[in-house]
């Protein structure tokens, strides 16, 4: 009898127990816009204090063009003006994030698609040639399928030098000759007439060896040692 109400008593014990479990159900810790008795105006969300620094680098100006399609109109008063200054800049930005993976000409073969990882799109695909500019600013800053977010690491006037410098490799595999200015097409037309250099590099024969003959071997000057 004893033994019998023993386990009925270690029973019931057990059933208290997983009945009190708490796990991560009840934290240590507020919620949003929750109260709370540790300050004395009973709000557990704190004021900004004063001098606080933003955590982009550029502040105030990250309202006028953030890059995201989501972000209302009035909001959006434009991307940067596009100047040479500003292309050199997307470039060498682009040439240390982004070739890894896209390539120095933007087709996806990067070294590190070489090595294994997943292959982007081409940025000379059609979807991405007719995507508008702010689209790749807003992958950069959010990320794309295996894509990171690079906010991080690549501020966002750099992220804007980055697009336009990726719509100029675009242009590259499209341009039109009669694009050009009359002055620089003739340049270019010029340098295309122009057969490619031949001049033989040190050492080697300018002319041709005849079929079946062996050129012989060029001799150096013997040293003193």
């Amino acid at each position: 009898m004893r033994t019998r109400t023993l386990t009925l008593s270690l029973a019931a014990a057990l059933v208290l127990t997983v009945g009190c479990r708490q796990n991560m159900h009840n934290q240590n810790k507020v919620e949003p816009l929750e109260a709370s008795d540790f300050y004395a105006d009973g709000q557990a969300a704190r004021p900004i204090p004063a001098n606080t620094v933003s955590r982009s680098s550029m502040g105030d100006k990250v309202a006028p063009y953030t890059g995201l399609t989501v972000v209302p109109a009035p909001l959006r008063s434009g991307p940067p003006p596009v100047t040479l200054a500003l292309l050199k800049r997307g470039q060498e930005r682009y040439n240390v994030f982004c070739s890894p993976c896209h390539s120095r000409v933007g087709d996806g073969k990067g070294m590190i698609v070489q090595r294994g990882y997943k292959q982007p799109t081409s940025y000379h695909d059609p979807r991405l040639v007719s995507a508008p500019t702010d689209y790749f600013v807003q992958v950069m800053t959010q990320g794309f399928g295996v894509m990171p977010s690079y906010a991080p690491q690549v501020p966002l006037e750099d992220r804007w030098a980055i697009a336009y410098y990726i719509r100029a490799l675009q242009y590259s595999q499209n341009a039109h000759l009669a694009d050009l200015p009359a002055d620089a097409r003739a340049q270019v037309e010029s340098a295309l007439a122009r057969p490619a250099a031949t001049e033989p590099a040190p050492g080697v024969p300018s002319v041709p060896p005849e079929h079946g003959k062996e050129t012989p071997p060029v001799q150096s000057e013997p040293r003193e040692n």
